[in-house]
Protein backbone atom coordinates (compact mmCIF):
# COMPACT_ATOMS: atom_id res chain seq x y z
CA UNK A 1 0.00 0.00 0.00
CA UNK A 2 1.84 3.33 -0.59
CA UNK A 3 1.21 6.04 1.57
CA UNK A 4 -0.51 9.63 0.71
CA UNK A 5 1.70 12.46 1.42
CA UNK A 6 0.09 14.32 4.26
CA UNK A 7 1.28 17.54 2.49
CA UNK A 8 3.44 19.85 1.37
CA UNK A 9 6.13 22.07 2.88
CA UNK A 10 9.02 24.58 1.87
CA UNK A 11 12.65 24.03 3.03
CA UNK A 12 13.50 27.18 5.03
CA UNK A 13 17.06 25.88 6.96
CA UNK A 14 19.15 23.47 5.08
CA UNK A 15 22.42 23.62 7.43
CA UNK A 16 24.36 20.90 7.35
CA UNK A 17 21.76 18.93 4.92
CA UNK A 18 22.99 20.50 1.62
CA UNK A 19 23.10 17.27 0.03
CA UNK A 20 19.81 16.23 0.88
CA UNK A 21 17.61 19.26 1.28
CA UNK A 22 17.68 22.56 -0.78
CA UNK A 23 16.32 25.71 0.67
CA UNK A 24 13.04 27.37 -0.81
CA UNK A 25 12.15 23.78 -2.82
CA UNK A 26 9.24 22.26 -2.22
CA UNK A 27 8.86 19.23 -0.39
CA UNK A 28 6.20 16.10 0.19
CA UNK A 29 5.86 15.01 3.91
CA UNK A 30 4.22 12.05 4.82
CA UNK A 31 1.95 11.82 7.73
CA UNK A 32 3.48 9.92 11.32
CA UNK A 33 2.31 11.04 14.31
CA UNK A 34 5.04 9.73 16.07
CA UNK A 35 7.90 12.10 14.08
CA UNK A 36 5.22 15.06 14.67
CA UNK A 37 5.12 14.05 18.36
CA UNK A 38 8.75 14.96 18.54
CA UNK A 39 9.20 18.12 16.52
CA UNK A 40 9.71 16.28 13.30
CA UNK A 41 8.53 15.87 10.43
CA UNK A 42 8.73 12.67 7.46
CA UNK A 43 9.95 14.24 4.32
CA UNK A 44 11.21 12.63 0.96
CA UNK A 45 14.31 14.13 0.15
CA UNK A 46 16.75 14.49 -2.82
CA UNK A 47 17.60 11.22 -2.33
CA UNK A 48 13.60 10.06 -3.24
CA UNK A 49 13.32 8.44 0.04
CA UNK A 50 11.82 9.36 3.44
CA UNK A 51 13.65 10.56 6.02
CA UNK A 52 13.04 12.55 9.80
CA UNK A 53 13.88 16.08 9.66
CA UNK A 54 13.20 19.00 12.37
CA UNK A 55 9.86 20.52 11.60
CA UNK A 56 11.24 23.89 12.27
CA UNK A 57 13.21 23.30 8.93
CA UNK A 58 10.17 23.79 7.15
CA UNK A 59 7.24 25.89 6.38
CA UNK A 60 3.97 24.30 5.29
CA UNK A 61 2.03 25.40 2.41
CA UNK A 62 -1.05 25.08 0.79
CA UNK A 63 -1.59 24.33 -3.04
CA UNK A 64 -4.87 24.24 -5.04
CA UNK A 65 -5.89 20.85 -6.02
CA UNK A 66 -4.79 20.83 -9.58
CA UNK A 67 -1.05 22.14 -8.52
CA UNK A 68 -1.02 19.00 -5.88
CA UNK A 69 -1.58 16.60 -8.26
CA UNK A 70 1.52 18.31 -10.55
CA UNK A 71 3.60 17.70 -7.56
CA UNK A 72 2.23 14.32 -6.67
CA UNK A 73 3.99 13.18 -9.87
CA UNK A 74 7.47 15.78 -10.15
CA UNK A 75 8.18 14.93 -6.37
Amino acid sequence: MTEVPAGFVVCIDNTDYQASLERHKIYKFLKDDDAAADGDLRIVDESGEDYLYSAERFVRIEVPSEVQKSLEVAL
